[in-house]
């Protein structure tokens, strides 16, 4: 009886196809959502390679530069993490005193703002002693809620927190500088054992061109935005110093690594600086001027100098930035936000460079697109 029904209908190609690449989608859905909870749970293990890799595109031009004066790898790379290490353990033993004496500071601080601040302060306190009335006459179990017992949990004290905050920092930074000596002494072993891998000679040419076109892109970005941020910590600690703000170049400092995370950055230090200064000086005009003196100099720097050095080809879109940092910051935490945007760029530089991956590259950068461009294509 079975060949006595029509046919059925071949199904639609649209739909068949849909169906055949639903489980692909799925698999790399899933496969994302794997690997992030993995740099989420080995947060511990991958910060510092990851950290130790940026900084190896950063300072490899100079263990390039003492190459061509006949010092081989593994000393300049010795010589490079040597002066990193001193600069970083200078610059903390320049910074202690200041922050230590800020902390100290603390408790006759919070009085000063509490003093400025009386009448705030009493307006706050009348609200919010009427809604406590409001919440106690609209609870009526409340009386009963407040004679049962509750228990709570001891957290650990601030000591034993600041130990073990300080022991995984000093774990995490000797891991960053062993591995970082290692990525620079290594030079160009990883390129010269990718070459020797691949099976044709076209092959094996285009992997070098395309490697050390990425490699020195993502240096010279890395390298010209950490210079753009140290010269704008700089010009801030002489501008506050200049307006007599106390410990310029602690703030110099904080507005140099904040300047890595965009617009919030930019955002926490000025909010810092008014604060201080609104600790430090009396008259309103004092204090208006050391934002007004930083916001126009970080304008200056984010709409001229950035622009200028970087170029127009590594911007990147403003909605792909804060997304970045939300993840990474998720992820890691403060160091996640801060190397966010370094990244994505190379994330960019990478895809820009690799044909397969030219849409992603586009989706992440920021250079407007006409709607000429768009009705060609």
């Amino acid at each position: 009886m079975d060949h006595l029904l029509p046919p059925e209908p071949p199904p639609d190609a649209h739909v068949q196809a849909t169906l055949s690449g639903t489980p692909s989608v799925a698999i790399k859905g899933l496969f994302l959502l794997a690997l992030f909870y993995t740099f989420y749970f080995a947060r511990s293990l991958l910060l510092p390679v990851v950290l130790a890799i940026l900084l190896s595109l950063i300072l490899y031009p100079a263990v390039r530069c003492l190459k061509r004066v006949f010092i081989p790898e593994p000393v300049g790379a010795a010589i490079v993490v040597a002066s990193l290490a001193a600069l970083f353990g200078a610059a903390l033993y320049q910074l202690f005193e200041p922050a230590n004496e800020w902390i100290a500071k603390l408790p006759r601080t919070t009085e000063q703002i509490e003093r400025k601040l009386f009448h705030v302060r009493r307006s706050m306190e009348q609200v919010s002693k009427a809604a406590e009335k409001v919440e106690a006459l609209a609870n009526v179990d409340g009386a009963a809620k407040q004679r049962t017992p509750q228990v709570v949990a001891r957290e650990p004290s601030l000591m034993s927190r600041v130990l073990t905050g300080t022991q995984n920092a000093v774990v995490s930074v000797g891991a960053t500088l062993v591995l970082l000596f290692f990525l620079l002494a290594s030079g160009d072993l990883f390129m010269r054992k990718l070459v020797r891998v691949l099976p044709t000679l076209n092959d094996k040419k285009k992997a070098v061109a395309l490697g050390r076109t990425i490699q020195t892109a993502m240096a010279r970005y890395l390298f010209t935005i950490t210079c753009i941020n140290v010269g704008l910590g700089a010009m801030t600690a002489l501008l506050m110093h200049m307006l007599g703000m106390p410990n310029p170049l602690l703030w110099g400092v904080m507005v140099a690594l904040l300047q890595y995370v965009p617009y919030i950055g930019p955002a926490i230090s000025g909010t810092v600086l008014t604060i201080v200064a609104f600790i430090t000086y009396e008259d309103l005009h004092s204090v208006l001027l050391v934002p007004l003196a930083f916001f126009t100099l970080v304008t200056i720097e984010g709409q001229f100098v950035t622009p200028f050095l970087t170029g127009r080809s590594l911007t990147l879109n403003p909605v792909m930035v804060f997304l970045s940092m939300l993840l990474w910051g998720w992820i890691w935490g403060v160091v996640g936000a801060l190397m966010a945007v370094p990244i994505l760029v190379t994330l960019k530089i990478f895809c820009d460079h690799i044909e397969s991956l030219h849409a992603i590259g586009e989706f992440v950068s920021g250079k407007p697109v006409s709607a000429e461009a768009v009705a060609e294509q």
